[in-house]
């Protein structure tokens, strides 16, 4: 509700944009659910309460794997240093999952909420410096960048222009590693 350049942005319009765009990009990439923890933009924080909705997610949910950011991941090259949320955002998602979802001792109230506990097997952190793991995209770029274009009020301007330039040659770079077309890095934490 804070990400823009302009002070005369309504905070509550910018929320109501960027709640619709998740919705949007989310039902264009065929997801079967959407769930947002209401927070604001740059206030973040690893705490109790967002670990619990996490590990409440989670224990719902049931998944294979948890996708976050890397919280490790501060700077990429000389141009770009990574945004608070999204390096708590993998943080806190860390300290969910672990002790968190998998043990009836933390956050026990969600027992009473008929959410038991759930140790995800695999955590895959993008944006990362040190990846261990490239996933072929091959076929996927234009679906990827697509979905990229939902978040309009995020990629507008020169933006759009970086990311149709650098995502494709990031991800063809990636592609080599593995004799791929298009590869994602990640790094892999295989959990149990």
């Amino acid at each position: 509700d804070r990400g823009a350049d302009t002070a005369d942005t309504d905070r509550v319009e910018l929320a109501r944009t960027r709640l619709a765009e998740t919705h949007a990009a989310a039902e264009y990439l065929g997801l079967a659910s959407v769930t947002v923890l209401d927070n604001h933009d740059g206030d973040l924080e690893n705490t109790a309460a967002v670990r619990a909705d996490i590990v409440r997610v989670i224990r719902k949910v049931k998944p294979a794997v948890v996708l976050t950011c890397d919280p490790t991941a501060w700077f990429f090259g000389s141009q770009y240093f990574n945004h608070s949320d999204h390096r708590t955002a993998g943080a806190v998602t860390l300290d969910a999952l672990f002790p968190g979802a998998g043990n009836p001792l933390f956050f026990s109230e969600l027992l009473e909420e008929g959410l038991e506990p759930w140790k995800v097997p695999e955590v895959w952190l993008g944006w990362t410096n040190e990846p261990n793991h490239y996933q072929d995209i091959t076929g996927f770029m234009d679906r990827k960048l697509q979905a990229l274009w939902k978040h309009e009020s995020q990629v507008q301007g020169g933006l759009i222009g970086f990311f149709e330039s650098w995502l494709p040659i990031e991800a063809q770079e990636n592609g080599k590693k593995i004799g791929a077309e298009h590869a994602e890095a990640f790094r892999v934490l295989t959990l149990g």
